[in-house]
């Protein structure tokens, strides 16, 4: 059996060919079977390009249909696809590059010359938003043909990078064996039916948007309609076409604040999905109240994509993300190792074949993140209630979800204590309406030194995507540290983010 991630998806779609895959905003169609013709010339280009087994292609590009087509077909060809964030400015993306090794980089025609500086030796096209570019006329003469390679669970699909709370960030190998049987475990659980039609509003850089959302609507032969942003107007125009829309609060709480949103806007919609980042249950009560769905919230991580999920077909609470899904193994334990109990905190292990094969060139951390019996350790933790349902208590990992974007506090930490007149720094997560979590600084500054908080953030943004830019900058004459020194972070949440009464 063949379990290319391509090959799985086909099987479920090749019934389909000439009907839409992809229907964009501006109104063009893209069918299935030209969706498989274009994948077909990808690998066809990657494989004349001279790549082997699991070598790495790089994208850090625009959303748009090309972008997924770049995607299965570099998986198509037994290649693994490095997506990476636009927003990356070039000294991040150099990392990546580095540590990576690509044969290929694709990149918008805009960071040619900077992308081909720390490319490192690796062939570089452009892909534009609106499908032109170097890559698309070096594919246009390829033919339209390709027999999918023959892949193992086991072999190396994707590598997902993703932050810690220390050390560099680490590539989470994704294997064909874990993108087909997740993508078939969520569908069932999330009860796809024949003419569901997904709203895609997601980037496709990450695990959510690339392959949740595009491998559920391709293995269930579904349309997408394919939005290159999140615009809560044009989203609310197009549910009234749509039948499942995934997404993190942000969207939720933006739709929200439409007067025109409400149950005659949702009156086709079968299945709202949110993500990514905690759902307030404020917004989850909000919503069921104006239009009376209910948000079904699920737990997921780039290392292991899908694993606990409120079901379709039961009960949805709101402040939980539900049960373990079908395969899935869900362990919460204290910090001996024993089981937690029933409604007790403890951290969150699983096991199952959506889990990861481990991290890219990291041995030593692959084996720190997994106990000896193999279960991964989320660094998240949880709590089970009598009925099973599992809810999100908190991160042991110190990071930041913006917007359903991971941000590494140390990343922005070291950029501030390099500033002259900056002592040391320590970045926390505060609320936001809109993201659910932002970056906010906490700065000690040098004897005598002067800063503004609008130079820190214009420091920030010149060196780093938006999404890590702090939204609060506090001046301090010093950070609280416990008995070994180590900064206080709670300390500083509840002193300058206090939770509400």
């Amino acid at each position: 059996m063949n379990a290319n991630i391509y090959a799985t998806l086909y099987a479920r779609f090749q019934h389909k060919l000439d009907a839409t895959c992809i229907e964009t905003t501006e109104g063009r169609i893209i069918t299935f079977r030209e969706l498989d013709q274009a994948t077909a010339r990808i690998a066809n280009l990657l494989t004349g390009l001279g790549l082997t087994k699991e070598d790495r292609v790089a994208a850090q590009v625009d959303k748009s249909p090309e972008a997924l087509i770049l995607c299965l077909g570099v998986q198509r060809a037994g290649f693994a696809f490095l997506p990476l964030n636009a927003a990356y400015q070039t000294s991040e993306v150099a990392y990546f590059l580095e540590n990576a090794a690509p044969k290929l980089v694709v990149c918008r025609a805009a960071n040619l010359d900077a992308i081909t500086g720390i490319a490192g030796g690796a062939t570089v096209l452009t892909l534009e938003s609106d499908g032109s570019g170097a890559l698309t006329e070096a594919a246009a003469g390829q033919s339209d043909r390709f027999t999918t390679v023959t892949s193992a669970d086991d072999d190396m699909a994707a590598i997902l990078y993703t932050s810690g709370t220390t050390g560099r960030a680490k590539g989470a190998m994704l294997t064909h064996g874990n993108l087909s049987t997740n993508v078939a475990v969520t569908n069932q659980f999330w009860g796809w039916v024949p003419g569901d039609i997904l709203l895609h509003a997601l980037p496709i850089f990450h695990v959510h948007g690339l392959f949740v959302a595009c491998n559920n609507a391709l293995y269930n032969a579904s349309p997408m309609l394919w939005h290159a942003k999140f615009d809560a107007a044009a989203v609310l125009k197009d549910l009234a076409r749509a039948t499942v829309l995934m997404g993190v609060p942000t969207f939720y709480t933006r739709l929200l604040s439409l007067p025109d949103f409400g149950k005659e806007a949702v009156a086709n919609m079968r299945l709202f999905i949110s993500g990514s980042a905690p759902l307030l249950i404020e917004t989850f009560q909000e919503f069921t109240a104006r239009t009376g769905q209910v948000i079904l919230e699920r737990y997921g991580m780039t290392e292991v994509q899908m694993a606990i999920s409120n079901p379709w077909d039961g009960e949805r609470i709101g402040g939980t993300v539900g049960l373990p899904l079908p395969g899935v193994s869900v362990r919460i334990v204290d910090e001996a190792g024993a089981e937690s109990a029933t409604g007790e905190t403890g951290a969150i292990l699983l096991k199952g074949p959506n889990i990861f094969r481990g991290y890219w060139q990291m041995p030593e951390k692959t084996k720190e993140d997994f106990t000896e019996d193999g279960w991964f350790k989320t660094g998240d933790m949880g709590k089970r209630d009598a009925s099973g349902y599992i809810s999100i208590v908190g991160r042991a990992k110190d990071l930041i979800i913006c917007g359903g974007l991971n941000v590494y506090p140390k990343e922005i930490e070291e950029l501030l204590d390099a500033v002259p007149s900056i002592e040391e720094s320590a970045v926390i997560a505060m609320p936001h309406p809109d993201f659910g979590e932002a970056v906010a600084a906490v700065i000690v500054l040098k004897p005598g030194a002067s800063l503004s908080e609008e130079a820190v953030v214009e420091h920030v943004k010149s060196h780093l995507a938006n999404f890590k830019v702090p939204k609060a900058v506090f001046f301090t004459p010093d950070l609280p540290r416990n008995a070994m020194g180590k900064v206080q972070k709670n300390i500083l949440r509840q002193t300058y983010f206090p939770p509400k009464a």
